[in-house]
C-alpha cells in the first residue's frame, strides 16, 4: 500500500526496536525509497536486521551516522531528547505517539522544528490511516449524512500480565497512564472529525489497579460550533474494545474493533446507517444500515509513506503534524486538570500540569 516512487533511497535509521519498532522497521524495509542502515536500543537488538544495517546501544551514536530519516520509537521520557538533537542534526524526525509526557515536551519539539524549516517533524497517529476512519472522515466530508452532530469514543483494554509493573504506569516515564497511552489516540480522531475543542468536563481516576496513574478516564467535550464528544478510555474494560460513535444530521457512522497486530479489539467495521423519514419529516427508528468489513491494517506503511511523500516532496506534514501532537496534549492534560463541581469550564491550554 506504499507509493511506487524512483530514484535514490533514503537512509533511515530507528531508535528503540521494541514492539514498534520492529513495526517501523518492517516498514522501513517494505518501502521502495527507503534503506534502514541504523537501529539503537540498551537492550539490544529484539529481532533480525537486514545485511548492512549497523545496531548501536546509544542514540547518539545513530546520530552520528548522520541517516536522512530518524525514526524515534522509544517510551516517552526519552522522546523530546532524541527529536530535539535529530532536527539539530537536520534530520527529518517521526516520533510515535504520544508525544512525550507534557505539552512543555511538544513545545520543545515545535521549537527546534521551527529553527531547521528545511527538515521534517511527524507524530505516530496511525489510526488516522486505518480504512475505516479513513472511510468514515470521507463520508463526513461530503456531507452526505449532513455535518456532526455528537461523538462517543471508546477504547479499552483488559489490562493484562504484568499490567501495574509496566513502564506506561510509571508517571515519570510515561506522563500519565492509560489516557495519555491509549486513548490519546480516540482524542486525535476527535479532533480530525470536528477540530478542537473549548469546554470540557473530566473524571479520572484509579478504579481496580495499585498504579500511581488513572485506570480510567471519562471526559465530554464540546467545540465553538455546539459539537459534543465524549471518551471513556479504560484499563479495567476486560476486554479489548474500540467503539467511535459519529451521530449526523442525517444518520450515523458506527465504527467498531480496530485491526492490530494481536487481532484482540475484534474485527474492524464500519455501520453506515441512513435515516429514514415520514410524510412530515419526522426521523423514524431502525434506519436502513450497511456494514464493511475491514481485513487488512495498512495504517503503519500508509503513515510511512505519508512522511516519505513529505521528505521528498518538500512538504509540509498536514496529518500528525506538531500542531495536531500540541493540541491533542493540550487535551490531555485539560483532561487530567479535570473540575470537581460537575460544570464544564473553559480549557485552559496555557496553565501547568
Amino acid at each position: 500500500m506504499t507509493t511506487t516512487w524512483h530514484g535514490s533511497k533514503l537512509r533511515a535509521a530507528v531508535v528503540g526496536h521494541g514492539k514498534v519498532g520492529r513495526i517501523r522497521q518492517a516498514c522501513i524495509e517494505a518501502h521502495p525509497r527507503l534503506e534502514l542502515v541504523s537501529v539503537c536500543d540498551v537492550n539490544g537488538p529484539s529481532g533480525p536486521l537486514p545485511e548492512g544495517c549497523r545496531f548501536h546501544a546509544d542514540w547518539r551514536d545513530v546520530l552520528e551516522e548522520k541517516p536522512d530519516l530518524l525514526f524515534v520509537c522509544t517510551t516517552n521520557e526519552f522522546i523530546p531528547d532524541i527529536a530535539v538533537c535529530g532536527l539539530e542534526s537536520g534530520l527529518h524526525v517521526f516520533c510515535e505517539k504520544p508525544p512525550g509526557r507534557s505539552v512543555e515536551d511538544v513545545e520543545r519539539m515545535m521549537v527546534a522544528e521551527a529553527a531547521h524549516p528545511s527538515s521534517r517533524l511527524m507524530f505516530g497517529f496511525n489510526h488516522r490511516y486505518h480504512q475505516a476512519i479513513m472511510d468514515a472522515k470521507s463520508l463526513v466530508d461530503r456531507k452526505r449524512l449532513g455535518n456532526i452532530l455528537w461523538m462517543r469514543g471508546v477504547y479499552g483494554k483488559a489490562g493484562g500480565p504484568g499490567f501495574d509493573r509496566n513502564w506506561r504506569n510509571d508517571p515519570s516515564r510515561s506522563g500519565g497512564g492509560i489516557l495519555i497511552d491509549q486513548g490519546i489516540h480516540m482524542l486525535d480522531l476527535f479532533h480530525l472529525f470536528v477540530g478542537e475543542f473549548q469546554e470540557i468536563k473530566s473524571f479520572v481516576n484509579t478504579a481496580y489497579w495499585n498504579v500511581p496513574v488513572e485506570d480510567n478516564a471519562f471526559a465530554i467535550m464540546r467545540n465553538r460550533m455546539g459539537q459534543t464528544a465524549m471518551i471513556h478510555s479504560s484499563a479495567t474494560q476486560w476486554r479489548h474494545t474500540f467503539l467511535l460513535d459519529i451521530y449526523l444530521e442525517k444518520g450515523y457512522l458506527s465504527i467498531s474493533g480496530i485491526l492490530s497486530s494481536t487481532r484482540t479489539y475484534g474485527r474492524e467495521s464500519m455501520i453506515v446507517a441512513r435515516s429514514r423519514f415520514d410524510e412530515e419529516g419526522y426521523p423514524l427508528p431502525n434506519p436502513q444500515e450497511s456494514v464493511t468489513h475491514y481485513d487488512d491494517d495498512h495504517s503503519w506503511a500508509l503513515e510511512v509513506d505519508a512522511f516519505v511523500r513529505c521528505v521528498l516532496e518538500n512538504r509540509t506534514v498536514e496529518s500528525g503534524s506538531s500542531r495536531d501532537a500540541l493540541a491533542v496534549m493540550k487535551l490531555v492534560r485539560s483532561i487530567y486538570q479535570g473540575d470537581a463541581n460537575g460544570s464544564m469550564r473553559p480549557a485552559s491550554p496555557e496553565s501547568g500540569p
